[in-house]
């Protein structure tokens, strides 16, 4: 039983995939902790407000300190990390207060836009 390979098919002549309609290899990143918190839950907000800016982020902690609840010592302890070149944007986003809640420009004062009768 013989097989042939269609002329369309992206190999080269020893059967390979060709390098053209493949992806680029593999490309190690360092990882760099930008943030320590008390507990998981925390590392998680930072992580995703760092998600929401564009910026690769992790968040971890201990195995057996989540697996205990731990929020304090070293098993306690949650951390945020990024690959090492967004490392100083990270920091400076970390840095910036968070405003909690933004007031509506279209909204009165006392956060209802209903008229008083």
């Amino acid at each position: 039983m013989s097989y042939s390979v269609p002329q369309s098919a992206p190999f080269d002549d020893n059967g390979d995939i060709s390098q053209d309609t493949t992806p680029g290899g593999d490309v190690e990143a360092r990882w760099e902790i930008v943030s320590k918190t008390s507990g998981l839950m925390p590392a998680q907000i930072q992580a995703g407000r760092l998600q929401a800016e564009g910026i690769p982020a992790r968040a971890w902690q201990e195995a057996a300190g989540q697996a205990l609840g731990l929020m304090v010592g070293l098993l306690g302890t949650g951390y945020v990390a990024v690959p090492a070149e967004f490392v100083a944007r990270a920091q400076a986003i970390l840095a910036e207060p968070v405003a909690m809640f933004e007031q509506d420009e279209d909204l009165d004062r006392d956060g209802g836009d209903f008229e008083e009768e």
